[in-house]
């Protein structure tokens, strides 16, 4: 069974002269598994699943899912703005030897709630896999309101969770205040996580633990060890790291902050670009005060 809990890493996806240098790639999980993280998320967005040819898509995955070795969950994501084509997705990812999925709610079409709740509900007809929804409007254009969500779950125990990237504390208590114990909340924005497990969730699906792994780490676990205060220093030591790896669109300042680790070139594929000069150096500060980078 999938334990959704703790720090789980979005990680990158590598490029080496515009193509997935996937050795890289076996370097970035296992620094993430040497670091303590609770499970690996390969081909969301900061992956930039998006840019993937469908070869390259399964070739992370199962990469990941080899270095990982079962030492920890892998979840990848999966979805488009098409059913069809998500449930044809989710069909060959479950043969992968994953443990579970992240859905993404669909991009550009801007389904009513209606249209979501039946797109989710084919998507969780064609696995047997934990099923984690994500919500993120800032880059679908849409809300899936807790009601949705909730309807979900009653009609679908292997929906599991969500990753919520809302930014919005008031829907993270609704969801928790009406959904079973077993239904797990993990935020979806670095900066809210600890906020958020304030009100009930669990752990967080993060893009600044392909830096700070083994900090986000030990915020998630002290806080669900009951160790608020040591989490909360560790919130606010992590803080200004966080901001600036949000300075640009995301993967773009994470890409360059695991560069600057060794772990892989700092290449995004177009129509992103690399990190502009003049926030290199703000970054590379911020790891440094963080102690992340020498």
């Amino acid at each position: 069974m999938l334990k959704l809990k703790g720090c789980f890493t979005a990680i990158v996806t590598p490029f080496k002269n515009g193509k997935v240098d996937l050795d890289a790639l076996k370097k970035i999980v296992r620094f993430q598994l040497e670091n303590g993280v609770s499970g690996l998320v390969p081909c969301g967005s900061t992956g930039e699943a998006a840019t993937l040819s469908p070869e390259e898509y399964t070739e992370v995955i199962k990469t990941v899912v080899a270095v990982a070795k079962g030492k920890v969950p892998v979840v990848p994501g999966v979805g488009t703005n098409s059913t069809a084509k998500s449930v044809e997705m989710v069909k060959k990812v479950s043969a992968l030897g994953v443990d579970g999925l992240l859905v993404i709610v669909p991009y550009y079409n801007k389904p009513t709630q209606q249209g979501m709740a039946a797109h989710f509900s084919e998507i969780a007809k064609a696995t047997r896999l934990p099923v984690i929804l994500y919500n993120i409007p800032g880059r679908t254009g849409v809300n899936m309101l807790p009601s949705t969500v909730l309807e979900l779950r009653k009609n679908f125990s292997h929906i599991v969770g969500i990753k919520e990237a809302s930014g919005l504390l008031d829907q993270v208590s609704e969801i928790i205040n009406s959904a079973d114990d077993k239904f797990v909340v993990m935020s979806g924005d670095d900066s809210l996580t600890l906020p958020m497990m304030s009100v009930g969730a669990k752990g967080v699906i993060s893009v600044v633990s392909n830096v700070a792994p083994a900090g986000m780490a030990r915020m998630c676990e002290f806080f669900l060890e009951g160790d608020v205060v040591g989490a909360a220093a560790i919130h606010h030591d992590l803080f200004p790291l966080i901001k600036a790896l949000f300075t640009e669109t995301n993967p773009i300042p994470v890409k360059y902050a695991v560069s600057l680790l060794g772990l892989c070139q700092p290449e995004p594929r177009l129509p992103l670009l690399p990190l502009s000069e003049e926030r290199r150096a703000p970054l590379k500060d911020a790891m440094i005060a963080a102690g992340v980078l020498d």
